[in-house]
């Protein structure tokens, strides 16, 4: 027998988790929910360490290496949660991760696989982390839909439009219980936020300025091609993506600037900044996109994606501009990354570590009150996003806090601009479909065989 107290992501405090509805707190949740957020509760366990083994979550990761263990760590600090499975297709990750996983639980982890389907096959797993790279994530995911278990997915839900939705389909069709990585849908100070854009006090709001400046983020020397590394299964590694030679700059983190694999900061970082855009102004498809950036600050490196971009979405009454660099951190508002709700009175600005409000100040005289920095608190949105995904299964709600259609529509909003950038043109969008044919043929990916594109 359990005891639950019902909190909200937006309640938790640093300390502990009461269950405390003030009129503050009513004021705050009617505002999220009124705004279209999905606000799911947590049933967190009063006074018990330990829990049955019928009671038991049983986790699987496919792809330990970098945020996917990441995650992992954050199940594994719920005592529901038993890690019976890993896989990747490095034999040196695997052995890694398993000894990792053996220290934070005292017990051994049961299976190692290098192929992932093993994971899929496991009839004792009830929850699969999807921790591979972006082009991997659409094939994973809808088999362990197919398989009857629920899915952690690592960001950005799909490698393109068409993956996008079809996950939704495969969710939807097997009644799974989806969360997307995107755990600042779970971080209170974003919740916060909103709330004060949704009041109106910024007045109207012209802009909403989105940028990821990354300075730790360097660029990657061309490197020549090598044999295979030992105990790497790199023919699955690349899976549906083209063949290629290896080499190790499309390998492991620095996927993430190859076009076969995924999409830059566009999609990276996007999907986490962009979706408060959307959800700020209450908005979701735009009536145009276009984008114009490249490689500006290493023209003759190895990536292949944009180290420099900007991107404008435009809607009826206001634009969603996107910038980005790497290389460098001096983005807006003396941040590395972050939005800017640009209101007549006022400017909103909000990043990881908290936010504010800056007057705007016209012929001496200001037109609101500035709000002073509000930092971030709670325990880390990821822990909470985890807890928010667990007893969202426990309850067999599919409104998580980061679901798999909020996922689905961020990752395609980025792509959105990702195809402006490599079109060259601007474009508009009906929810399916660009004006271009030259666009269209990027909404899906051609699957190398014998992998083939679900079909749902």
């Amino acid at each position: 027998m359990y005891l639950f107290y019902i909190i909200f992501a937006n309640n938790i405090t640093l300390k502990n988790y009461k269950f405390m509805t003030t009129r503050r707190d009513f004021i705050r949740q009617t505002a999220l929910i009124g705004a279209g957020l999905s606000v799911s509760p947590f049933f967190i366990k009063a006074g018990v360490n330990s829990v049955g083994a019928s009671d038991k979550i049983r986790v699987g990761l496919i792809g330990c290496n970098g945020q996917g263990f990441s995650n992992l760590q954050a199940f594994l600090r719920n005592p529901e949660v038993e890690c019976i499975a890993l896989a990747d297709i490095d034999e040196a990750v695997l052995n890694k991760r398993a000894a990792d996983t053996q220290k934070i639980t005292s017990k051994k982890v049961p299976n190692l696989y290098k192929d992932w389907r093993k994971i899929i096959d496991n009839k004792d797993v009830d929850v699969v982390i999807v921790g591979t790279p972006d082009h991997w994530h659409c094939l994973q995911l809808v088999a362990a839909c197919e398989a009857g278990k629920d899915v952690f997915c690592e960001k950005p839900l799909g490698n393109s439009i068409e993956e996008c939705n079809t996950m939704v389909r495969a969710a939807k069709k097997y009644k799974r219980i989806v969360q997307v990585g995107q755990w600042q849908r779970s971080d209170p100070h974003w919740q916060d936020a909103m709330v004060f854009v949704h009041s109106g006090k910024l007045g109207k709001i012209r802009l909403v300025r989105v940028f990821s400046y990354q300075g730790w983020c360097p660029s990657i020397p061309v490197k020549p091609d090598e044999p295979v590394p030992p105990g790497v299964d790199y023919d699955m590694w690349l899976g549906p993506a083209p063949k290629r030679p290896f080499n190790r700059n499309r390998f492991h983190f620095t996927f993430r600037w190859f076009w076969d694999y995924a999409g830059g900061l566009m999609t990276d970082w996007g999907v986490h900044l962009l979706d408060y855009a959307l959800f700020g102004m209450n908005v979701t498809a735009p009536n145009s996109v276009m984008a114009a950036g490249g490689k500006f600050g290493y023209p003759d490196d190895a990536c292949e994606t944009p180290d420099s971009l900007q991107t404008i979405y435009t809607f009826n009454d206001f634009n969603v501009m996107w910038d980005h660099a790497i290389g460098i951190d001096d983005g807006a508002y003396g941040r590395n990354h972050g939005l800017g709700f640009v209101g007549e009175n006022g400017t909103l600005v909000i990043d990881r570590g908290g936010w504010e409000v800056i007057p705007e100040k016209v012929n001496g005289v200001e037109r609101m009150e500035a709000v002073p920095l509000h930092k971030a608190y709670g325990e880390g949105g990821l822990n909470i996003h985890v807890k928010n995904h667990l007893e969202c299964i426990k309850t067999r709600n599919p409104n998580c806090n980061a679901s798999i259609e909020i996922g689905a529509h961020i990752a395609k909003f980025a792509q959105l601009g990702n195809i402006a950038y490599r079109t060259g043109k601007k474009l508009s969008w009906d929810g399916k479909t660009f004006n271009d044919s030259q666009a269209d043929a990027y909404l899906t990916k051609e699957y190398r065989a014998p992998w083939t594109f679900p079909k749902i």
